[in-house]
Parts: C-alpha cells; structure tokens; sequence
C-alpha cells in the first residue's frame, strides 16, 4: 500500500510541476532559515561547555557602587582570590587570568633573532590546570606555571613558532621584559569559552600579581567550588571578607573610614557568576572577550520558528489553492470505495515527500551559503553540524513531522469532499475554510511586518549611534597603537610626523575614545572636603585636546607655554559632581599617585572644562573624566593620534611608517583610523541588524508565496462570478480592484495587529542603550507601505490575468 501511496503521489507532483516547484522551493527556503538560525543558536549556546568541571566554576565578579552609579566589573582586586580559598569552606580551588598588554598592543617577544608580535598573552595562578582542566600535552599541571617567568604555549602557538623541535626547555624573551621558559605544551581551546589565549605566563615574579591589593581592579578570578556547594551561601560570606581584607586600604587611600565609605554611597559588591552563562549573561567592564547576548538568541529562537511557520502556511495554502482541481479526483476514488483515511494517508505522503525533496534541497542551499552567513554573522560554523550522528537524524525526523503537519489541514479538507456534489459541479468551500486561510496569511503578514518594523529600527538606533554629535571629531583622526615603545623618542617622532605635509595636528594619550582599557579608575575630592567623587581617567600630552577638537567650556587645555604637571582638564560631569560653579584654578585632591608613593595624596589645578564628550559607548552615559598631563606622570604615549587633511591617506601613513621604523625597526606598525574604531563598538548590532535584514526578507518572500497561493485560491472560486460582472459591463480596472481589495484588508489586519508587538520589543531592546532614539512612527507607516506594495504586486498578477479572461470561456468552464 506505501509503494502505491508513493507512486500515486509522485505522479501527482510530475503532473503540476509548476505547483510542485513553488511548494518545494517555498518549504526549503522556510528551513535553510531555520537551519542557519539554530546552527547560531547551538553555537551561542554551547559557550564554556568544554570544561570538564564547568558546573563548579564561578566567576567572581564587582558591582562597584559609586555615589551617582554603579558599575559592573569582571576584573577585581587580585588578593581576593587567596582570601576567598583560605577562608571559605565551600571554595575548593582559586584561579586568577591577568591580560597581558592590551590596549591594541601586542605583546613583543624574541626568539632566536626573530621578533614576534603576540596579542594573547595571559597571566595566570600555578592553579589554572586544575580549575580548567585544559589537557597538557608535555608538562605537569602542578608544575608548569609553579616558578617565576614560566609559560605554557598552545600547540598551535608551539608549532608556529617552533615547527617541529620540541619547545620545552626553550626560552622567550620579552621585550623590555624577563626571558619566559617554556614548561609546557598544552592543547588549543575550542571557540565557544569565553577567553582565550596563546602563551600562559606564571603570574609568579610580577609584583603587579603578588602585592596586597584589595581596591584596585586587575585580575579575572574564578572559584572552583566543591561539589554540592551552594554559590549563594558563598556570596553571603563575601561582604564580610570585604569589609575584613579592604577596610585598612580604604581608610589609607581615601582617609575615611570604611564605614564612612559606605555612607558616603560607595560600595564593593561581589557576586558569583556560572562561568557557562558568561557568554550569554554577562556585559561587565573589562570583559575578557566580546560577550553574545541571550535576548538576541532567544530572539532568533523565535524568528526560526515563525519563518518556518510561515513556510508550513504557505505549503498549506498552495495545497488548498489546488483543492478544486482535486475535488472531481476525490469525488471519483470516494465513488469507487476509496476511505476517507486511504484519501488522506494518500495526501499526506505527497505532503512527506515533498518535505522530505525541500529538506534535501535545503541542505544544499545551507551548505552553499554557510560561508556567506558566516561572514554575516561573525561566526565559524561548521558545515559537519549538517552530518553530525544528534543532528541529521533530528532534522530528518523534523522534516517528516513538517510534512504531516503542513499537510494534515489539506488532507483533511480534501479527503472530507463528499463524491455526489463534487461529481455534480457543486464543490464549495465552507466558511471556516475562509476564515482559516485568510486568518493564516494575516499571522505569515505579522510576522513579516513585525521583522520589517524592527530592522528598521535598529538600523535607525545604529545610524543614530554613529552620527550622534559626539562632543568631538572622529573623522581624518590616523590612531598610532603601540607609541609606548618609542620612550624618549616620542616628542621626536610627533615633532618629524608633525612636519609631514598633510598632517594638521599630533597629540598623544594612553587612551582615545572608544578604545578597550587606557580609562582607568580615579578619584578625586574638592580641596578642603572629605566627600570624593569617581571617574575616569587619562593621561594626554599637550597636543592631544586639539587634535582631537574637544570643544572647551571653560579654561584651557595644556599648553607648553605653561607649566602643566601639575594641572587637570575635567570635563562638565566631574565639575557638577564635585559641586565647582567656577572650577578654574581650584585645587582638587586625589590619592592616585604615579610616583609610587603608596596614599600620598597629590593636589592638582583646574586648568580647563572640556564639554562633555562621549569617550565610552553610547551604551554608557558620560561619567566625570579627568585629564592628567604626561609630564608630570612621567609615562611615554601609549598612542599617537595623527588628524590629516590629504587628498593621499595612505601615502601620508606610508611616510608616518617610515619615521616609526627610523625610530623603531623591529616593532611592528599599526595604525586604524578612529571613525573605524568608534564603529566597531557596536558591532554585535550590527550584526543583528543584517541577521534581521536577511531573515525579514526571505520571510516577506515566503509570505508572498503564501499570498499567491490563496489568490489562485479565490481566483478559482470567483471565476463564474468574474465571468458574469464582465458580461454586466465590469471593467478590468473594477475586478482587479475588487480582488485585490480583499487581500489588502488582510495586510492592514496585519499591521494593526504587528505594530504593538514590534513597538513592545524594540522599545525593550533599546533599553540596553543609555542613549537612544525614540521609535520613529515613519517605520511603521514603511512596513504598512511596504507590506501592502508588496502583497498587491503579488496579488495583482492573479487578479489582472482573471480579470482579462474571456467571460463566454469562463461561465462555460464553471
């Protein structure tokens, strides 16, 4: 009987080829969509799988409460982690991972005349292998980070560097730093754990790592907890080792006492986080990589299933579409003893087959664009998930279960025709059949209006965050990563860089905006009272405010016409925040001191008011700022940043590296430009935003699909009456309004019922930005627009073709 069922509908799909295409093509678009999104979703959620005792592990993590806001850090003061497994029962083993470098600069290293420029390079505690378990390929987990100035390579790395020879034994050394042992070789870590890297150094033999630190922000520590340990009874314990270990350093930092701190309106807050939900959880400060977001994948999640909805609807229209030319079919296999259950066992095998051909045509089609949605998506999906044992199968069997359910509405209504009206001439559709179909294409027009109305507005908030006026000039401004190295040359490299034509001005920092790390903490309190105030902070030469054209409110930026050493630039929050009506020329005090002398704390005089200006993401409101000159922290520039005027950018950065590698010849050059650097702090929506693009359209399209499908449908059904208006003297411009009409009133239904849910998510998704746009009401006017151009030049087609029909050809064949 299956053989039968097979054959029959085989034929069936050969015959209405036409049909057949569209219901393939249309079903295997609906699952390349779904495919690709769960291929996301599985990756997004298979993050810090890899540890084998990934359950135990927590971060520990800081809400910093300041006085005005709080801050979120996954960085902490690095003596917490030996505290914590000293005086904690419940915590098992302790682990601390300090990034090394940073700030857009490599780490240099040597090796046999050969100069090698790292950007993963990680301290860590002797205690790494046994929190992490990452499996060595030579050495001993105990051993291999358990003295000063050892580390521990990938294998990857190992073979890059070293080919075949065997590494260990072998030394690094790193510029302007100690020579590095190699003690061991372990295996790569996979790309779904939320930090990586390539050289392991013992954090033993840094003073930065071994000194009493219970304020001041640097290591990434995580707690291996023992088995059955509750993480909540150990964050309990916490506020009481915080008070015991940073009370004295508080009392000799700020000069108040911790409880006085406290009342103040600051705070350390530690908490712990599953080092599984990292990825998808935590946005924190100084983050070790760039996190995911599960909204975003819960998102997609929903997208996946009602693109494929929308896919199954149209399979369901189409079929019903066909249901007339099947009726005398059904009419005539009823009246020679066919069951109802035969007729729709026979329908819904054609429904599985033709599934089962859009699944295989689907994978196909995904195979062919992976690398396409890939590069769309940031991502390295592996084509193997495909053919992967837990995977195929599963897909299989959902490609069967979309068939029986796609096709179970069809099979029924088909098989339910009774043989005597259908033989006759009066096969009807009922009224609920109505209602079904058009109640189907306005949920596929929802869902599409719903993807339109957001893309738009994300593309809307990403055009906002780039051209927002930002309180400085990001375009024509060349950033020089690295300049650090140049030391006591740097006033001599900006000075020849200076002179190049085309260069308008030079300047340097330690941090321009948007960049990772370079703002670091700072406090600060008004001369003569005990309340402080905390932001951030930056190191600028004389040059630097100019060149970046930061606007000034009040006083002067510095100038080498005065002695600046001493002096301060803040910004308009600082100033409001440490309640100066006439800043300039007052002193400020801070115990942050660059000379090594530990509390000291040092006065310096206002000099200028910068307006406020966006250094950080728009995601983050503007915080006080202060701005220290570099002569009196006696640093070198971290970076340079160059502001050109040349018609020749790139000749201008090829003579700019000429100077560099005068000065210096091994350290490799690197420069970006800041417009570019500014946009990439808002790459993951961007991301978003051509993932919505993408699946917003090929959802419309299968809707489209869907909509044809229904008016082949009622086209059908309205021919004798087409034929009869044509005869009473309708004209074709009146039918194809009257036929058209009625699917439009479906599209507006749409829109009514679309607008709400998308203004519901997006003004959710727009929380996450302290500055935002409000919803612009013209996106919902251009999906409608879009929405009902596009469904009546899908309709129209159907409509003109019917309406130009012969009406003696047309009541003859009804």
């Amino acid at each position: 009987m299956l053989q039968n069922y097979l054959k029959i509908a085989w034929r069936n799909l050969l015959k209405n080829k036409v049909n057949t295409a569209i219901n393939i093509v249309g079903l295997a678009i609906g699952m390349v969509c779904c495919i690709l999104i769960v291929m996301y979703v599985a990756d997004e959620l298979s993050f810090d799988r890899y540890w084998p005792n990934g359950e135990r592990i927590y971060r520990m993590a800081l809400e910093r409460k300041y006085p005005d806001r709080v801050t979120k850090y996954a960085i902490i003061p690095p003596s917490y982690a030996q505290d914590v497994k000293r005086e904690l029962p419940e915590v098992e083993e302790a682990v601390r991972l300090i990034q090394f470098g940073g700030n857009g600069v490599g780490t240099l290293m040597k090796y046999q005349g050969q100069t090698l420029e790292e950007r993963n390079v990680m301290l860590a505690d002797t205690s790494f292998f046994r929190v992490f378990q990452v499996p060595l390929l030579q050495g001993q987990p105990d051993q291999v980070l358990s003295r000063p100035n050892t580390v521990v390579l990938t294998k990857s790395t190992a073979e890059r560097i070293f080919k075949k020879e065997n590494p260990v034994g072998k030394t690094l050394e790193i510029v302007q730093g100690p020579q590095l042992e190699i003690t061991g070789v372990c295996e790569d870590l996979p790309a779904n754990v939320h930090f990586t890297f390539d050289f392991l150094v013992s954090t033993k033999g840094f003073p930065f790592a071994e000194q009493v630190n219970h304020v001041g922000f640097a290591a990434v520590t995580y707690l291996l907890l023992k088995p059955n340990s509750d993480p909540q009874a150990v964050e309990r314990k916490l506020p009481a080792l915080v008070e015991k270990y940073a009370a004295g350093e508080i009392q000799r930092s700020f000069g108040v006492s911790y409880q006085d701190y406290i009342k103040a309106g600051n705070g350390y807050y530690y908490f712990l986080q599953p080092a599984r939900n990292i990825h998808l959880d935590s946005n924190l400060e100084a983050e070790l990589r760039p996190n995911g977001n599960r909204k975003i994948v819960y998102i997609f999640s929903v997208i996946a299933v009602f693109v494929l909805l929308i896919a199954c609807i149209n399979f369901m229209n189409l079929a019903t579409a066909r249901s007339s030319e099947r009726a005398r079919e059904v009419g005539i296999r009823k009246a020679l003893g066919s069951h109802r259950s035969q007729l729709a066992m026979q329908f819904l095998t054609e429904s599985v087959l033709l599934s089962l051909f859009s699944f295989v045509l689907s994978l196909l089609l995904v195979l062919l664009l992976l690398p396409f949605f890939n590069a769309l998506a940031e991502k390295q999906l592996p084509a193997d998930f495909l053919i992967r044992w837990d995977t195929l199968p599963l897909m299989l069997l959902l490609a069967v279960l979309i068939g029986l359910g796609a096709g179970s509405y069809p099979a029924g209504v088909l098989s339910s025709f009774e043989p005597i009206k259908v033989l006759k001439g009066k096969f009807m559709s009922t009224s609920q059949g109505h209602l079904l179909r058009n109640g189907l294409v306005v949920f596929q027009f929802s869902i599409s209006i719903i993807l339109i109305i957001c893309t738009l507005v994300v593309l809307t908030q990403l055009r906002y965050l780039q051209n927002k006026e930002l309180g400085f000039t990001k375009e024509a401004v060349v950033n020089l990563q690295g300049a650090g190295f140049l030391g006591p040359n740097t006033e001599a490299f900006k000075q020849e860089v200076g002179q190049i034509a085309g260069v308008e001005a030079v300047g340097g920092t330690n941090a321009t905006p948007g960049s990772e790390g370079g703002f670091f903490g700072i406090i600060f309190r008004k001369d003569g009272e005990t309340e402080t105030v905390t932001g951030r902070g930056t190191i600028a030469d004389d040059g630097y405010l100019q060149t970046m054209k930061i606007n000034m409110q009040a006083g002067r930026a510095f100038s080498k016409s005065f002695n600046d050493s001493l002096s301060v630039v803040i910004n308009e929050e600082a100033a409001k925040e440490l309640g100066l009506t006439d800043p300039i020329g007052k002193k400020i005090l801070s115990p942050t001191d660059f000379d090594g002398a530990d509390g000291a704390e040092v006065a310096y005089t206002v000099v200028g008011v910068m307006k406020n200006f966006h250094y950080q993401s728009l995601h983050q409101r503007i915080a006080p700022l202060f701005v220290l000159n570099n002569r009196w922290v006696g640093r070198s520039d971290n970076r340079i940043v160059v502001r050109i005027q040349s018609e020749d950018p790139q000749a201008l950065i090829a003579r700019t590296e000429q100077i560099w590698k005068k000065y210096l010849p091994e350290q490799p050059f690197h420069y970006s430009f800041l417009e570019s650097d500014w946009g990439a702090l808002y790459r993951s929506e961007q991301v978003s935003q051509r993932i919505f693009s993408l699946f917003s359209l090929l959802a419309i399209l299968i809707a489209c699909m869907g909509l044809l499908g229904l008016a082949i449908y009622i086209i059908q059904q309205r021919t004798k009456e087409i034929g009869i208006r044509k005869v009473l003297g309708a004209t074709v411009a009146s039918i194809v309004t009257l036929l058209s009409i009625d699917f439009l009133k479906l599209v507006l239904i749409a829109l009514i019922i679309a607008a709400p849910v998308a203004w519901y998510a997006m003004d959710r998704w727009l929380q996450d930005f302290a500055y935002r746009i409000d919803i612009p009401w013209w996106a919902f006017v251009l999906a409608g627009v879009l929405a009902v151009l596009i469904a009546f030049l899908t309709v129209s087609y159907q409509s003109i073709r019917a309406a130009l029909m012969n009406p003696v050809k047309s009541l003859k064949t009804e």
